[in-house]
């Protein structure tokens, strides 16, 4: 049995910017306060996270510039089981050239070492140094990159899915 690590950012991915019509699974739009800000979010993404969180040698992570905020405000504004995931901040990892989730990914594999690697944030498809690290590492790292406008696809989750199966690790349900 593998272990899996999920890296997962909120703004375009959990938490699409200015969303219109319905989400991807034809449902409307639900709206949370945050905390600090208003959000919009698919209902069927948080419940497919949560699933993937409850998977065994599944190990979810925060990955986002809302650092603390994520688990704090986010998790139980929108019913996400997140509240526990580990933080990766960019702390020391900014002095530098290079984007920060990038450092901050790489050196927290570095110490733990996972079979393989899913990484969900929208920003991946623009920044090249993520797309080269990720062909480098090849088919143990997943990195999925949703449009920001919509956030994380019915697909790209379903693509996730089947890739924690091929480590084999197994969903609890669907």
């Amino acid at each position: 049995m593998g272990n899996v690590s999920l890296y997962l950012d909120v703004d375009g991915v959990i938490c699409p910017f200015g969303p219109t019509g319905t989400t991807d699974w034809g449902t409307r739009w639900k709206q949370a306060n945050a905390g600090m800000l208003e959000v919009a979010y698919a209902g069927e993404v948080v419940d497919g996270l949560n699933q993937l969180a409850r998977t065994p040698g599944v190990r979810c992570l925060w990955l986002t510039s809302w650092l603390d905020y994520a688990p704090e405000y986010l998790c139980p504004a929108i019913g996400l089981a997140g509240k526990e995931w580990p933080v990766l901040a960019g702390s020391g990892v900014g002095a530098g050239q290079g984007w920060w989730k990038l450092l901050a990914i790489q050196r927290h594999l570095e110490s733990t070492g996972p079979d393989r690697v899913v990484w969900v944030d929208d920003q991946l498809r623009f920044e090249r140094d993520a797309a080269a690290w990720a062909r480098f590492l090849g088919g143990r790292f997943l990195p999925i990159s949703p449009d920001p406008r919509r956030g994380l696809s019915k697909t790209e989750l379903e693509t996730v899915r089947a890739f924690v199966g091929a480590a084999g690790v197994l969903p609890l349900d669907r």
